[in-house]
């Protein structure tokens, strides 16, 4: 047993032994001490639960979007680690994507690239791109239509590869066609280029 997991016994131990000395000290017949001790178990495995499972939580809250529409500008929320997620829709396939003012082009995996059916280019060489994780190698392709909100870019060059895994990512190549970007506090507000 691990010193944290051994702590969280004690406490659920304290946490049990609180509320039954108090109903031991105030002398209330057995049978309401046993509902109430019940009541007591309930709401700490309830409380237990709800703690250890808080990943889970999060990663369901995570499907909610954070994405809001103000007229034609979009704004996004920042997520718990620090980044900004947007709801994407890219050839009519919805995925969500990490805005990413640092990637010079947009990436996309080869799972959503093949759903969202981009044919990639036909080059014998790939392009090596300069990645924070070292060089890697990615095929270039263009994105029919990239949908974030309100805002649809057409003919959006990407590159995609097996070392970005299951990430998606929007790079400057989608930001620079705005009419601009910025942060605001926590949250990313992205304005349309008006025609």
């Amino acid at each position: 047993m691990t010193a944290g997991r051994a702590a969280d016994i004690a406490f659920a131990c304290v946490l049990l032994i609180l509320p039954l000395s108090a109903l031991i000290a105030r002398r209330v017949p057995i049978g309401r001490t046993l509902k109430m001790a019940a009541a007591w178990l309930t709401i700490l495995a309830i409380g237990l639960l709800i703690v250890s499972e808080r990943g889970r939580f999060t990663a369901l809250t995570g499907l909610l979007s954070d994405q809001h529409f103000d007229g034609s500008t979009t704004r996004i929320a920042m997520g718990e680690d620090g980044h900004f997620h947007a709801d994407v829709v890219v050839n009519g396939v919805k995925t969500t994507m990490l805005v990413d003012s640092g990637a010079t082009t947009t990436a996309l995996s080869e799972a959503t690239a093949k759903a969202a059916g981009i044919t990639l280019d036909e080059r014998p060489f790939p392009v090596v791109l300069d990645t924070a994780n070292g060089p890697i190698a990615a095929r270039a392709a263009t994105a029919r239509l990239v949908t974030v909100g309100s805002i649809r870019v057409a003919d959006l060059p990407v590159v995609v590869s097996p070392a970005f895994g299951d990430a998606d990512a929007i790079g400057m190549n989608f930001l620079s066609r705005l009419a601009s970007w910025r942060v605001d506090g926590r949250t990313l507000v992205l304005e349309p280029k008006t025609k």
